[in-house]
């Protein structure tokens, strides 16, 4: 190779490493595509009901639970009627009631999303007020479309009987025919050991038989598990350590599944982990070859979308959008994803 061949080559090399280290300048929201609409200029955390009609999201953390009708587009408070409401998620139920996540009250962020985190049932006629489920729990929980089954995980904080660096995943049925809402049936289908594996669950899928959970890893990376809730047999679906992978909603059929993942950083630069994040499909075969990337929020600085559910027919994505910046869950409004419209 000449000289100037080589200098040329040197030149154009260093340009488009350099261009692939920077993001853009401006607010995503500004540059959305045409599948892309915002819903709600506020709120984080949105969960479709499972007929499709509504979305059910939380103000902020530690607020009120909402929900809006996507035919009207009217919001309606579902927890003012609760002083000092501090809830941290809302899902819905096949009933058409909600499961509510949260502390009794709020203390500190740490305490009251780790110690006194807890379930609650809500009825769906409106005035109804949270009932304790006397369950702690760690972070959110996996709620069935089909049933009233739901999983969810406990760290040490919520159960004494654990080891300090261990983490059990639950499976429990909720019991509505009494006057007071119980949680039934409840069983440890996977526990881990030590802090190599710190379990969130996700998604029921396969008629509830299987479970989609992340495991939180050493190092701020993540990876997409899932178990066979009749065998037992638990698979990474995700196959890439090193790498943050959050499994987040899933698509009809169980095939595929949103991740929030890190990879992009790979060709945009920047630190990776749960900050520098954006919504990926990845096909749930157990080779982690098969990611999609869907939205480009973090092309931009300090932009991320994230919390991604899927609408039980497959047309549309609920997700949100959120800064790099700031803590897990956070967000700034809800979008929706139209696959087809």
């Amino acid at each position: 190779m000449s000289p100037s061949v080589f200098y040329t080559f040197a030149v154009c090399l260093g340009m488009c490493l350099e261009q692939a280290e920077q993001r853009k300048q401006g607010n995503p929201l500004d540059h959305l595509p045409p599948h892309i609409e915002m819903l709600t200029y506020f709120g984080e955390r949105a969960d479709i009901s499972p007929d499709n009609r509504q979305i059910a999201f939380m103000t902020k953390s530690f607020g009120d639970a909402m929900v809006i009708g996507l035919d009207t587009r009217d919001i309606r408070c579902l927890t003012c009627n609760v002083p000092g409401a501090a809830f941290l998620r809302v899902m819905h139920l096949v009933t058409g009631d909600y499961l509510l996540i949260g502390p009794d009250h709020f203390e500190d962020i740490q305490t009251s999303r780790s110690r006194d985190n807890e379930l609650w049932f809500l009825g769906h006629e409106r005035g109804s007020k949270p009932i304790k489920l006397g369950q702690k729990m760690s972070e959110g929980a996996a709620v069935s479309k089909k049933s009233l089954t739901i999983a969810f995980a406990q760290l040490p904080a919520q159960s004494g009987d654990l080891n300090p660096e261990a983490s059990r995943l639950i499976v429990a049925g909720l019991d509505l025919t009494g006057d007071v809402p119980l949680l039934v049936n409840k069983r440890t289908v996977f526990e881990s050991n030590d802090h190599h594996c710190i379990i969130e669950p996700q998604d029921f899928f396969d008629d509830d038989n299987q479970l989609t959970f992340t495991c939180y890893e050493p190092g701020g990376n993540a990876s997409v598990m899932g178990i066979d809730l009749r065998t037992g047999a638990v698979t990474n679906y995700s196959n890439k350590s090193g790498t943050y992978n959050e499994v987040e909603g899933i698509f009809p059929g169980g095939t595929y599944s949103c991740v929030e993942s890190d990879r992009q950083c790979e060709f945009l630069g920047g630190d990776a982990g749960s900050g520098n994040i954006d919504i990926w499909k990845l096909k749930l075969d157990g080779l982690g070859d098969t990611f999609t990337r869907l939205t480009f929020f973090n092309d931009y600085e300090g932009g991320k979308a994230s919390n991604p559910v899927v609408s039980t027919d497959g047309r549309f994505m609920a997700f949100q959008s959120a800064k790099a910046t700031d803590p897990a869950g956070v967000g700034y409004g809800i979008l929706l994803y139209w696959f087809k419209k």
